[in-house]
């Protein structure tokens, strides 16, 4: 392996396919661990077994200063960005949601009406769900058509002509269809049903082996059961502080353990196990037969499984990182990937396996907690800070409605409406800006063309990546370090800053013939793609930017 640098970027000089490897891999198994926080391995390594994390670690690269670059750091972004290698300025994942200014409304992520879910052979329709990121869902259809960008899936496919599989799964739809990309198959745990689902753009109907797991029902298993801690609680760092008043409790499913389970006919029971660590392992079941029915890593080309694992981030939500709950989640975690591991050897074989670990976003702890700690933080919610705005620009300059919608991080004004009362608009976004730049929680509002005065390239450059024209809104909204931007609901806690609490996450590689080493240097997460690629000598995807994470190759 020679190493040449020109002009300050390191330009990796071999056979792409077998750089860094004992022999190329036949099945890259790419996680995404959903609000891992780059913090969190370190704080609970000590509980881990050798098998799981301790395993990626002794066998990988652990890149321990890797962030996301974005500003909005969610779900749907921090996916396309790992899967792509592109900011949001080029896959156009922008948020959870976005306003659709033609349709005049708020538009889901992959929400797609010409291809809708398909029905699972004997489970029923809808009960209540929740996902605290997904309000403006409207349509039941689902496809990834609106990522713009290639994903490193897409270009797997292609190179090989056809013959690699990609298949992405998640407890979240967003996840699984962002990591499959425009060339795999997306599945996804339905909170409504309890079954894996997809859409029509996938299949005409469900293969057979998602029918045979689907009809054993193994989500219905905790029915009148409880989440229990599996050791003694004096083992956890948070132990003492298993209920604190900001927490939430969800429909009886309780702020203390044990948690006790509903029932799927009450609703919310399927989000409950979603809550929980079964959610996770039956995730890793769910992937775990995919290889054997697949036969993912068997053939000479190389095949590409995601997982993306919901239930970190599912409990930050509802407990907070530093709390009981999240502490068991992640110690339980470790068990279920030494377990699908332990699978992959069995089936594929050590050697013949490559993992890539990372997340799509951290999060931050939350308010009331910091705010005990002595930073003044604060609650903001979009729906009343839109109407206190609207106020301000009708007293101010005589315009009614001029923000047509505030869905977080961005603010839609109503250019019509301004038009009409004859307002310059970079009037009204100065009213706005100044206004908000004088708020406590509020760090910066930034409108599409700066004013001038700005922090700097620590917000401002993430903002700009983060910025589609057809999709971003006018002004961008970043709360202040550890406050609070969404609308009222049941979440204690919610991500989404460009805060290095939020941006921190792990990307790990490991496998065979992989140097291990902990590497200290800062990087960022669109260098995940751009690297697979020059392992396994596709194309590079559309948007890809960053770097290669040469380590990984020596």
């Amino acid at each position: 392996m020679r190493f040449m640098k020109l002009s300050g970027l390191l330009l990796v000089m071999t056979c792409a396919a077998n750089a860094g490897l004992s022999e190329t891999p036949r099945l890259i198994v790419q996680i995404t661990v959903d609000g891992l926080r780059g913090d969190l391995i370190s704080r609970y390594m000590d509980s881990f077994g050798d098998d799981g994390f301790r395993r990626l670690i002794a066998n990988g690269v652990w890149y321990r200063d890797a962030h996301h670059a974005h500003a909005n750091t969610e779900t749907i972004v921090g996916h396309a960005t790992l899967a792509t290698g592109a900011h949001p300025s080029e896959h156009g994942m922008i948020g959870n949601a976005w306003f659709d200014r033609v349709d005049g409304r708020l538009v889901y992520n992959i929400e797609d009406p010409d291809y809708p879910l398909l029905p699972v052979p004997g489970f029923g329709g809808e009960v209540e769900q929740l996902d605290p990121t997904q309000e403006a869902a409207v349509s039941d259809g689902r496809s990834p058509l609106n990522i713009l960008a290639s994903t490193f899936g897409d270009e797997l496919f292609k190179s090989s002509n056809g013959r690699s599989k990609v298949i992405g799964i998640s407890g979240k739809d967003r996840s699984a269809v962002a990591m499959a990309g425009h060339a795999g198959k997306a599945y996804w745990f339905s909170a409504s049903t309890g079954a894996f689902e997809t859409s029509a753009f996938y299949h005409d109907d469900y293969p057979a082996w998602v029918q045979e797991w689907n009809k054993a029902r193994p989500a219905d298993a905790l029915v009148g059961k409880a989440w229990e801690l599996n050791a003694p609680i004096e083992s956890y760092l948070f132990g003492a502080q298993d209920d604190r008043h900001f927490e939430t409790d969800l429909k009886g499913f309780g702020r203390t353990f044990p948690h006790a389970y509903g029932r799927p006919e009450h609703g919310l029971y399927y989000t409950q196990v979603l809550l929980s660590p079964y959610g996770d392992e039956l995730t890793a079941g769910f992937a775990m037969a995919a290889i054997t029915a697949e036969g993912l890593g068997q053939d000479a080309a190389p095949d590409l499984l995601s997982v993306s694992f919901s239930g970190v981030d599912a409990t930050n939500h509802f407990f907070g990182p530093s709390s009981l709950e999240s502490e068991e989640m992640v110690r339980t975690l470790d068990v279920t990937l030494a377990e699908f591991m332990a699978f992959t050897d069995e089936t594929v074989g050590a050697e013949r396996v490559l993992y890539v670990l990372s997340a799509d976003h951290g999060m931050p702890e939350a308010v009331e907690l910091m705010h005990e700690h002595g930073r003044a933080v604060e609650r903001n919610y979009n729906e009343a800070l839109q109407d206190e705005l609207n106020e301000l620009v009708v007293n101010a300059l005589g315009v009614t409605g001029a923000i047509k919608a505030f869905f977080r991080p961005y603010i839609y004004l109503d250019h019509q409406a301004i038009g009409d009362a004859g307002v310059d608009a970079r009037d009204v976004e100065r009213l706005i800006v100044d206004d908000l730049n004088g708020r406590i929680g509020i760090a910066m509002a930034m409108p599409k063309v700066p004013f001038g005065e700005q922090r700097g390239d620590f917000l401002e450059k993430p903002i700009r990546r983060n910025f589609h024209p057809e999709r971003s809104g006018d002004i961008y909204v970043a709360q202040a370090p550890y406050s609070f931007l969404m609308d009222e609901g049941p979440i204690a806690i919610m991500h989404g800053s460009p805060w290095r609490y939020d941006t921190h996450v792990p990307i790990i590689f490991a496998g065979s013939g992989i140097e291990p080493a902990q590497v200290m240097r800062s990087v960022e997460t669109v260098d995940v793609a751009r690297t697979l690629a020059l392992m396994f000598g596709t194309t590079m995807p559309s948007g890809a930017s960053g770097e290669a994470l040469y380590e990984v190759f020596e």
